[in-house]
């Protein structure tokens, strides 16, 4: 009875690893024909391609600018003063007017001056009549021409004492040497002024001299001509246009800086002296390769862009970057003209992936 028991456990046992190899050869069949049918094309589909937008690299004029902070003088500048001792008698201007080349500004004529040009030229008028009247006699053989010299030594002496005289009142009629600016008056009727008293400044700014500096590694590049662009605070939506005029003989030994200056137009008089100036001197144009500044990839001290082909395949190329101006960046290496490079869609690319230009 025990013997028929054993048997029957055995063969119950026997048959439970069969069925186990069974499912174990049924789950390596399902795994060979999966693996079979992905060999066969089964898998995912590929990825679409990604939307970018693209642009050509262009062979372009390329203008390279250096920037400066300068400051703005006259054309010609001077402060009015008086030559002598005297007391203003007139003051024929105001604060701020614009007068023209030797228009009267100050008179400080006394009656005392003008009494003694008189005179002065009383006596010269005498004297020249009586030199003539000595002429005609002497033409007619009345008198020895001998006493014609003493007259015209007379003559010469009224004549100089004349001139000096109006020299003299000259000094006491303050003009203006050019015209211009004048700035605050600083005199009143009455006021008694000495030589070297200040009566107003006068600035010619129908022209402004612009003076800056730069590093003298650019000494090379600049030369009389050169355009310059500038800019105020006081009037930041306008650009100034000049031209260089004159390059300084010297080089700063402490800052190592070259003075320049240059010549800006101001006919509507909106610059004046003593400002100070955002200056772009801006150098001879040249060709090089430019492209959007969006397009240039950095990673540390690596520069790179996405190069598309003919196929609509990426490639990253590594670049070499140079100057840069608002929204574009100048490529002395690694691209050619003409080549296309993706602009706005990097963030989702990979090199070999397919692109299609967006609509």
């Amino acid at each position: 009875m025990r013997s028929k028991q054993t048997m029957q456990a055995t063969l119950s046992s026997a048959n439970r690893g069969a069925t186990l190899a069974l499912l174990i050869l049924a789950a390596g069949l399902a795994s060979c024909s999966s693996d079979e049918s992905a060999g066969r094309g089964g898998g995912a589909a590929p990825a679409p391609p990604t939307t970018v937008i693209t642009t050509l690299a262009a062979d372009t004029a390329w203008v390279d600018q250096i920037e400066a902070l300068g400051t703005a003088r006259a054309k010609e500048s001077v402060t009015i003063t008086a030559k002598v001792t005297e007391t203003v008698a007139r003051v024929n201007f105001s604060d701020g007017d614009l007068v023209s080349e030797r228009q009267l500004l100050v008179d400080l004529s006394g009656r005392a001056e003008v009494a003694g040009l008189e005179e002065a030229q009383a006596n010269y008028t005498e004297a020249l009549q009586q030199y003539r009247r000595q002429v005609e006699l002497v033409e007619a053989g009345t008198i020895a021409r001998s006493q014609l010299d003493s007259l015209v030594a007379t003559r010469d002496a009224a004549k100089a004492r004349m001139d000096a005289t109006r020299a003299r009142l000259a000094d006491r009629v303050i003009v203006a040497p050019f015209a211009g600016l004048l700035g605050f008056r600083q005199v009143s009727p009455g006021t008694l002024v000495t030589p070297g008293t200040a009566i107003a400044t006068l600035d010619d700014v129908s022209l402004i001299k612009l003076d800056f500096s730069i590093p003298e590694r650019f000494l090379a590049a600049v030369a009389i001509g050169q355009s310059i662009r500038a800019r105020s605070a006081a009037w930041p939506e306008v650009h100034f246009e000049g031209r260089l005029t004159t390059i300084g003989s010297r080089v700063d030994p402490v800052t190592r800086a070259v003075t320049l200056r240059a010549e800006v137009p101001n006919t509507e008089a909106q610059l004046r002296p003593g400002m100070l100036l955002t200056v772009e001197l801006l150098l001879p144009a040249r060709q090089t390769i430019a492209i959007p500044e969006l397009a240039l990839m950095q990673v540390g001290s690596q520069q790179s862009v996405f190069r598309v082909d003919a196929e609509g395949v990426v490639s990253q190329v590594q670049v070499k970057s140079g100057s840069r101006r608002r929204g574009e960046v100048e490529i002395v290496e690694g691209l050619a003209a003409g080549d296309r490079i993706v602009v706005e869609g990097i963030v989702k690319l990979r090199p070999g992936a397919r692109v299609v230009e967006a609509k």
